[in-house]
């Protein structure tokens, strides 16, 4: 018996270090928990939760004596905050760690669109290169004018990375923020209007949903890139794709989706678009961090210290 549930599809690694810590519940799916014994629920005081699938209310009462729900991630959209608050639950997620591996897959996806590298990277490996020549020219990365949608922490490591990209940067976030010159837009459809390379690094949840819509993608047009790497709800996929499809849309570059895995198929036929499997922040490094911090944030409420990192 354990004062602890571990739920979501954690490695073998983790599931080993979550035991040597906390000998706790494991359960692969939060649906799962219904049907653990009921005496065995009434003990659990603290959940590590790892996965896309909704923690809500009628979850968390499942657990009437849970204290706090340990997110593995930076998003915690798929844990109803306000149904944890009113229930005296905490919430905590695992946040700066992680964002230089997320901002650099940003950057590297963009520099893959602009400059066609997968593509190029197939022409040679398919002996085009020898049989056929130089693989065609393509776009031009440094010198042009990013936008970052969300200039959180995240939002910020990118904007930084592209400075050094000599790139001009706009952003829009909920207000205005202290930086170093950078040119503050109001609204979305402003903002993707005056860039040519659009990155988005909004918080998921239903306030963000469709938050790229179809007409900022109209305005960022043909010329234009965008990057997703927040949440695939952020943006608006049936518009992505009908612009991408027809041209009003340059390219963008991937690493979220509507439905992951389960990606649309339409994705895959369109050439602009580079694709990644949600792995942003997926190096062992900065993995094993987030382990250990939601860990960190699991020990630290059951002695009754301060948590690391609250969310509310």
């Amino acid at each position: 018996m354990t004062d602890t549930a571990a739920i979501g599809n954690y490695k073998p690694h983790e599931r080993e270090d979550l035991t040597a810590a906390f000998d706790p519940l494991h359960l692969d799916k939060i649906s799962e928990l219904a049907r653990v014994d009921a005496g065995e629920r009434d003990l659990v005081r603290a959940v590590a939760y790892k996965g896309h699938l909704p923690f809500d209310g009628e979850m968390m009462d499942l657990l009437p004596n849970l204290g706090v729900i340990a997110n593995y991630g930076v998003g915690y959209d798929a844990i109803d905050v306000d149904a944890a608050t009113e229930r005296g639950i905490r919430v905590t997620n695992t946040p700066d760690v992680l964002n230089d591996d997320v901002a650099d897959l940003a950057v590297a996806m963009w520099l893959m669109q602009r400059r066609e590298m997968e593509q190029a990277s197939r022409w040679a490996r398919e002996g085009n290169w020898k049989e056929k020549g130089e693989y065609r020219l393509n776009t031009k990365a440094s010198g042009g004018t990013a936008g970052i949608l969300g200039l959180g922490r995240i939002g910020r490591e990118i904007a930084d990375r592209l400075s050094a990209f000599k790139m001009e940067i706009h952003y829009h976030s909920r207000s205005e923020k202290d930086t170093p010159g950078w040119t503050y837009h109001a609204d979305p459809v402003s903002l993707a209007g005056a860039v040519d390379s659009l990155f988005i690094a909004l918080v998921g949840g239903a306030e963000t949903e469709n938050y790229v819509s179809k007409e900022v993608i109209e305005a960022l047009g043909p010329e234009g890139v965008l990057v997703n790497i927040s949440r695939g709800t952020t943006v608006d996929e049936g518009a992505l794709l009908d612009a991408l499809e027809s041209g009003a849309l340059g390219g963008a570059g991937l690493d979220v989706f509507r439905g992951e895995p389960d990606i649309d198929p339409r994705f895959y036929k369109i050439p602009s678009v580079v694709i990644q499997p949600h792995q942003g922040s997926g190096s062992v490094a900065t993995r094993g961090a987030m382990a250990q911090l939601q860990r960190d944030n699991i020990s630290a409420f059951l002695t009754g210290n301060a948590l690391l990192t609250p969310v509310n």
